[in-house]
């Protein structure tokens, strides 16, 4: 699909964003999701590609097709490239495009106006993220990135305090 919004490499892979700390930060995000930049074996000369990413948001625009009204992606069919279609497309991705896409679809009749417009106008838009985030209970960021390799249980230790080991004496 061709959306309004097009996510690329160089928005969640490691080595693209060439030192910028996390993926990019999408004003319409509408969701979060993460898995590294993985292409299986095809009939091209490269057997595999492996790729560290950056834990990433779904941006709106991304299931926002520029072309066609009224038809919305109902999991990994957003806009993306080749390559980043290979984080988005994880079940718990698709399950939260599909979460956003119901929930656009019920915030626009209850409005009457389009999905278009909900990206367009920040009025919609500040509404539809409250909605997806504070009724919904769906996370829109991801909290503050720590790197990995710390022996701290994960990045982000004080996000799940239970996973951060005690230290006595």
């Amino acid at each position: 699909m061709i959306g309004e919004f097009r996510v690329l490499e160089q928005h969640v892979g490691v080595e693209a964003r060439r030192g910028i700390e996390g993926a990019e930060e999408f004003f319409d995000t509408v969701g979060i999701g993460s898995h590294r930049l993985d292409l299986h074996p095809s009939t091209g000369p490269r057997e595999y590609l492996d790729l560290a990413h950056w834990p990433f948001q779904i941006p709106l625009g991304a299931l926002l097709p520029v072309r066609v009204e009224n038809l919305l992606p109902a999991c990994k069919n957003l806009a993306t490239t080749h390559v980043t279609n290979s984080a988005y497309r994880f079940h718990p991705v698709e399950w939260n495009v599909g979460e956003a896409v119901g929930a656009l679809v019920a915030y626009c009749l209850a409005r009457g106006t389009v999905p278009r417009q909900v990206r367009r106008d920040r009025t919609l838009l500040v509404g539809f993220q409250a909605l997806l985030a504070d009724h919904l209970g769906v996370p829109l960021a991801w909290p503050a990135h720590r790197p990995y390799g710390r022996h701290d249980h994960g990045p982000w230790p004080d996000f799940y305090p239970m996973s951060t080991p005690t230290r006595h004496g």
